[in-house]
């Protein structure tokens, strides 16, 4: 697998959904850090950055220091201060919120540091040289599996990454908002693994004969498949042509410049990967562009935040409503109520007899979740499931098969990416200490 060049984009189109700092913003906003000697932003984060540190670099002016600070905890620092929910980690546990003032921006303060770091050649550093000989594979080049092979490779450890389409890093390269986190960006930290002396090799492992052919030649496997495909909505017409999932949809404006929208849009779920969906339709040139949700506004899964972004962008959000059947031209809906279905508290979704409509539109984009890849995992030995997802050891990653260890979306079911990259990194941790004895 070879590294590709940046793919253009539409930057009118896409621009930041937060703007990038100058210097003298960065070095303004650093200075507003407190740098507090217990640091509940730290400790809010899952890779566990050293927050105040890599902030006080800034505002000494260090940005190169800042940067490495960041990466010695999270290889993928600059996706994740792109795309992580900082509003519930990082910055909603900053300490100015006490005196209700503005948290630290933290989020672009470390992209500032990371851009600054890529801008000056840091994904072209000398790789780690070798200092161990048990090698190690690394099944899917998503940022779970990155992480790992980063803080692999940087203690000297020998490891391959499998990956089964043409660019790795999984969904944040395919499958993440181009408003947020640009292929070109996550390209670039693929690159700063790979120039750390991890090996890429393009290669479907989807047999239990390849699982076999790498329990051979590995010493530990770390399986970071991550999800499968987008969840079928299981009525008729989801398979005409103005019909394209929430994932296809996002892979292909990201990695292709021809992406035809037509004037209205539906977008059918409400989770984050349907706001995603719905904002980039309104940002390709669809003039409308309506969310359908079967449960209410209260229960809809997406952040918050993200839920009024999408408003402010021209998105148009309709609850209590479940399609029917997809028609030429339009979705077929029924009305929806809810009742209490048991002591979990979780209301049960019954349709209204009666009340159905046809909703017109030019594209339907389903969004309701992600298949798991358990036909893989169900071939490798002593790998246990639970609830369609591999279940580990928490604090090591490790599975039932001692050979083999798993972290991110194929474990949690689908979190963020800086949770996955925690995985990553914890199940490498766990391995060296195996082998170091």
């Amino acid at each position: 697998m070879t590294a590709p060049p940046p793919l253009p984009r539409n930057l009118e189109r896409f621009p930041d959904l937060h703007p990038r700092l100058d210097r003298q913003a960065a070095f303004a906003e650093a200075n507003r850090c407190l740098f507090c000697f217990d640091a509940p932003c730290t400790a809010a984060c899952p890779t566990h950055i050293d927050v105040p540190r890599f902030i006080k670099k800034i505002a000494s002016d260090n940005v190169t220091g800042s940067a490495l600070t960041i990466l010695d905890a999270n290889a993928l620092g600059l996706s994740c201060s792109r795309v992580c929910p900082v509003e519930v980690l990082c910055e909603g546990s900053c300490v100015m919120h006490r005196y209700n003032k503005e948290p630290i921006e933290i989020a672009r303060l470390q992209r500032y540091a990371m851009e600054h770091f890529y801008a000056n050649g840091g994904s072209r550093l000398k790789a780690t040289p070798l200092r161990h000989s048990e090698r190690i594979a690394c099944i899917g080049a998503g940022p779970s599996s990155l992480a790992c092979a980063a803080e692999l490779r940087r203690n000297g450890y020998p490891v391959t990454v499998f990956e089964k389409r043409d660019l790795a890093g999984g969904l944040n390269t395919y499958g993440v908002a181009e408003y947020k986190l640009r292929a070109a960006d996550s390209l670039r930290e693929v690159d700063y693994i790979r120039s750390l002396g991890v090996e890429f090799q393009q290669a479907d492992i989807d047999t239990a004969a390849a699982l076999e052919q790498l329990e051979r030649e590995f010493t530990f496997i770390f399986v970071g498949v991550g999800l499968g495909s987008m969840e079928r909505l299981g009525i008729p017409g989801e398979d005409l042509g103005h019909v394209i999932d929430a994932l296809q949809f996002i892979a292909r404006y990201k990695t292709s410049d021809d992406m035809p929208i037509g004037r209205s849009v539906v977008v059918i779920g409400g989770g984050n990967t349907a706001i995603d969906a719905a904002n980039a339709a309104r940002r390709l040139g669809a003039e409308e562009v309506h969310v359908f949700y079967r449960r209410t506004e209260a229960e809809m899964p997406a952040f918050w935040f993200e839920y009024e972004h999408s408003k402010q962008e021209g998105v148009h959000f309709h609850w209590l409503a479940q399609p029917v059947e997809i028609v030429p031209g339009g979705v077929r809906f029924i009305k929806t109520m809810l009742v209490e279905a048991d002591a979990s508290g979780r209301s049960k979704v019954l349709p209204l007899p009666g009340s159905e409509f046809v909703f017109p539109c030019d594209l339907v984009i389903p969004a309701i979740g992600q298949q798991r890849l358990v036909h893989l995992l169900n071939t490798a030995r002593g790998i246990r499931m639970e609830n369609d997802c591999i279940a580990v050891d928490r604090p090591t990653g490790q599975t039932g098969n001692p050979k083999y260890y798993a972290g991110g979306d194929c474990v949690n079911g689908g979190r963020e990416v800086v949770d996955a990259v925690a995985d990553g990194k914890r199940a490498a941790i766990a391995m060296m200490k195996r082998l170091q004895g």
